[in-house]
C-alpha cells in the first residue's frame, strides 16, 4: 500500500472516530461499544502524545489527541448517565477522577521525555477502569452478543496499545516491558480475530470487514516488527502510527456491526 493511501486513510479514521453518529447511549449493546471505545481512547491518546514528543506525524497526532480527548469526555458523561446499577456508577465516578489526572498530564505542558513514564502510568489506570466498566455493562446485558461486542471493541484498544508501546520503546521508556506488551497484545489480537470470524453471530458483512482487518493487520504487524530490527527512524514510527489508525478504523466498524445485532 502506498504511503499516500495510508495517510489519507489515517486522516479519515481520525475524523470518523471522533464523532460517532449517535450522541447518546441507546441500549446495553451500545453501552458496551462505547465503554470499550473508552479503553481504546486511553491508549490512542498516549500514542498521540508520544508521537508529538518524537515529531512523528505531528499534524495527524495533534488532531488524534484533540478529538480523542473530546470524545472521551463526551462518552464518559453518556456512560455515567446510563449506568444501570450503583456499582457501574461507582466505576465511572472512579474513571472520572483517573481521567482528570490523565487529562492534566496530556495537556498541562508540552510532551517531554521526563514525563513519559508518568503518562504511561496514568493511562494504565484509565484503561483498567474503562475495562472494568465495559465488563460490567457486558454482565448487565448477559447475552452472548455482549461478549462479542466486548471482544471486538477490545481489538480497537490493542491496535492503539501496540502502537503506543512501539513509540515508548523508541524513546526508550521501559523498552523491555514495551516489547513484551507488544508481543502479548499481538497474540491476543490474532486469537480474538479467530473468535470473531468463527462466531455463529458473524454475518457476511462482519466477515468481509474482518477480512479487510486481516489485510490491514499485515501492514501494521510489518511496521511493528521493525522494532525488533532496531529501527527508530522517523519513517518506521510514522508507519506504525498510520497503520494503527487504519486498522482501528476497520475494527471500529466491526464492533459497531456486532453492537447493532439484536441481542
Amino acid at each position: 500500500m502506498q504511503r499516500r493511501t495510508l495517510m489519507s486513510m489515517a486522516g479519515a479514521s481520525a475524523l470518523g472516530l471522533a464523532l460517532p453518529a449517535r450522541a447518546q447511549v441507546t441500549d446495553l449493546s451500545d453501552a458496551i461499544n462505547k465503554a470499550g471505545r473508552q479503553r481504546m481512547l486511553s491508549q490512542r491518546m498516549g500514542k498521540a502524545w508520544l508521537a508529538l514528543l518524537q515529531n512523528v506525524e505531528k499534524t495527524s497526532a495533534q488532531m488524534v489527541l484533540d478529538k480523542s480527548m473530546a470524545l472521551f469526555d463526551r462518552q464518559l458523561t453518556e456512560l455515567k448517565g446510563f449506568a444501570p446499577t450503583p456499582d457501574v456508577q461507582a466505576t465511572y465516578s472512579k474513571l472520572d477522577a483517573a481521567w482528570s489526572d490523565y487529562k492534566s498530564a496530556l495537556v498541562g505542558k508540552a510532551p517531554s521525555r521526563d514525563g513519559a513514564a508518568t503518562l504511561l502510568q496514568l493511562d494504565a489506570k484509565v484503561l483498567a477502569l474503562a475495562h472494568q466498566g465495559t465488563v460490567q455493562y457486558e454482565a448487565a446485558l448477559s447475552k452472548p452478543v455482549g461478549k462479542l461486542v466486548n471482544v471486538a471493541g477490545r481489538q480497537r484498544m490493542l491496535t492503539q496499545r501496540m502502537a503506543k508501546f512501539y513509540l515508548a520503546a523508541t524513546l526508550p521508556v521501559d523498552a523491555s516491558v514495551a516489547a513484551a506488551e507488544i508481543g502479548k497484545a499481538r497474540s491476543e489480537f490474532t486469537a480474538a480475530m479467530e473468535l470473531l470470524r468463527n462466531a455463529p453471530e458473524a454475518t457476511l458483512r462482519i466477515k468481509d470487514e474482518l477480512l479487510l482487518g486481516d489485510a490491514q493487520w499485515v501492514f501494521f504487524d510489518m511496521a511493528l516488527r521493525q522494532l525488533q530490527e532496531g529501527a527508530q527512524r522517523p519513517k518506521p514510527m510514522a508507519d506504525v502510527f498510520v497503520s494503527s489508525e487504519n486498522l482501528l478504523t476497520v475494527m471500529d466498524r466491526v464492533t459497531g456491526l456486532y453492537s447493532a445485532l439484536k441481542a
